[in-house]
């Protein structure tokens, strides 16, 4: 006979199981903090194809250029591919020099392209493709198109060849008519053209449709969208600093454009702005927007968005938020991380890596020593000049970055090492120089040697805090000892915040055979000891 107490549990519990719906058994809803993306993905723009979300960022001088990200929530996201495997927009993308610049400055930058490349790309999905746009402020519009957005992407293609031009967005109306609004290097005003409904080119010279420096200063990355018969471009204003994001509307695509502000600054963000608006599959807004950081670069920030008399009204009335309820999306996927640690046993570098302009490939390889990654260094005088070296965003607030480099392919003049690379680099890593090799912090260019390395490896660590400080230490084999003292990052870098990586080159004019092999590149976010 069953006990009336067992009895009366087990009747609870086929309640709860057909109605779902008692409080002891309903799922409370996740939350999320911002940032999203404790990282530099600056000028972001998003878009939802389905159950899953794609983003986009300016990525400049850096290559592969263009990362796409991916996410099933709006709040996780991984990197699943680049628009572009290199840049391909000239030789001086090779960085072949003559340079002007050295590591005490962060300019002028002849010779490296530093700066320039990708800017503020857009991201659509039309007709079964994705499409990716953006600018180079020297070369012109460019796109590119895909049928899965983790590649591969076709050529990209000069939609307008003329210099100084920024921030396209392309615009496909359901009557056969496309269309592309872009900037002006300087910010403003914006241009509306007519275009090919393959995207591929302009059919126009383009006419203003945002112009007024008093209400729109700095009218900078323009988005089209569509919704409830209005047209809006969502763009920032007034700077990356301190500027709001503004939205016009308007009943036709070529205006005039009524405008308004629907975030400003508060609750810590001087400017909360430039970013792509998505919806849930329910219609629920959300807008992902950078906000400015030093040395960190442009972190991303999620904002909920509500529409108000078809205005949409973002954060907490205009206010952006710092912890809010997450999209509606069904999905929450903490396990979705941005890639960081490299054992380098693939046959592939990890999506996380880029250079800092189109590489050299005859002097790195991931197969000739299997399992490490081989850098062969060519003749540099200062990091900022050297090629190939080699780097990922960094993610904060806290990131301890830990990397072996054995170093017995080095030649006399030889650097090698671990930087926080960007304008006026901080390093540790080993000096060869008359038969002896040491290890080394440099900052600015002024390198400080340390004791003598006898072995063939050392293993060298990064520590970057939420002041934007970096320490070094190294490992010879006696366990990690600090060098140099903590210095401060790099505010801002070529519109890039500091990214960490690897590098080696040889001081003089020509370099002898010579390699170091970095054995694997690990990443934690650990709070300093």
């Amino acid at each position: 006979m069953v006990e009336p107490k067992i009895r009366a549990a087990l009747a609870l519990a086929a309640f709860l199981a057909l109605t779902g719906c008692a409080a002891l058994t309903q799922a409370q809803p996740h939350t999320y903090n911002n940032p999203i993306l404790y990282a530099d993905y600056s000028d972001p723009d998003v878009i939802r194809v389905g159950e899953s979300y794609y983003l986009v960022a300016s990525s400049f001088h850096w290559s592969p250029g263009i990362p796409v990200l991916k996410s099933k929530d709006l709040v996780h996201w991984k990197i699943i591919g680049h628009v572009l495997p290199r840049l391909p927009f000239g030789p001086l993308y090779d960085m072949p020099g003559p340079y002007e610049l050295d590591d005490t400055k962060s300019k002028p930058v002849t010779g490296t392209k530093y700066a320039s490349g990708v800017w503020a790309p857009s991201i659509r999905h039309h007709e079964g493709r994705y499409y990716v746009y953006w600018a180079t402020p020297d070369e012109g519009v460019f796109m590119a198109t895909a049928t899965d957005p983790a590649g591969p992407w076709t050529p990209a293609v000069a939609v307008i060849a003329q210099k100084g031009l920024e921030d396209p967005c392309p615009y496909w109306e359901e009557d056969g008519q496309a269309w592309l609004v872009h900037g002006k290097v300087g910010a403003g005003p914006l241009v509306l053209h007519r275009m090919s409904w393959d995207g591929t080119k302009v059919l126009d010279e383009g006419k203003v449709i945002a112009e007024d420096k008093a209400r729109l200063p700095i009218l900078e990355g323009p988005k089209f969208y569509k919704r409830n018969g209005w047209y809006y471009i969502f763009a920032p204003i007034a700077g990356v600093g301190t500027g709001p994001q503004a939205v016009g509307r308007a009943r036709t695509i070529e205006g005039p454009y009524e405008w308004k502000d629907v975030l400003v600054p508060g609750n810590g963000l001087l400017g909360p702005h430039q970013g792509g608006y998505v919806e849930t599959p329910s219609g629920q807004g959300w807008f992902i927007h950078f906000n400015s950081t030093g040395a960190f670069g442009r972190i991303d920030h999620l904002q909920p968005v509500q529409w108000v008399e078809d205005w949409p009204i973002m954060g907490d009335n205009t206010l952006p938020v710092l912890t809010h309820v997450a999209p509606d999306t069904g999905k929450w996927r903490p396990q979705d991380r941005l890639q960081e640690s490299d054992e380098f046993s693939g046959s592939t570098l990890g999506l996380q890596w880029s250079f800092n302009h189109n590489p050299d490939n005859a002097r790195w390889s991931l197969s000739e020593r299997p399992g490490f990654l081989r850098l062969k260094a060519g003749p540099a005088q200062h990091l900022t000049t050297s090629r190939n070296t080699l780097t990922q965003i960094l993610q904060g607030p806290h990131m301890q970055a830990t990397t072996r480099i054995d170093i017995s392919g080095m030649v006399d003049g030889q650097r090698a090492g671990l930087t926080l690379f960007g304008v006026k680099p901080v390093w540790i890593g080993a000096v060869k120089e008359a038969g002896v090799t040491r290890v080394t912090y440099a900052s600015a260019g002024v390198e400080t040697p340390g004791p003598v390395i006898t072995g063939k490896t050392i293993d060298l660590k990064a520590f970057v805090t939420p002041d934007q400080m970096v320490r070094f230490e190294y490992d010879a084999g006696s366990g990690f000892t600090a060098l140099g003292e903590p210095v401060m990052l790099a505010k801002f870098s070529w519109w890039k915040g500091s990214r960490p990586g690897v590098f080696t080159f040889v001081k003089g004019d020509a370099a002898p055979a010579n390699h170091i092999d970095v054995d694997w590149f690990r990443v934690t976010h650990e709070v300093m000891p």
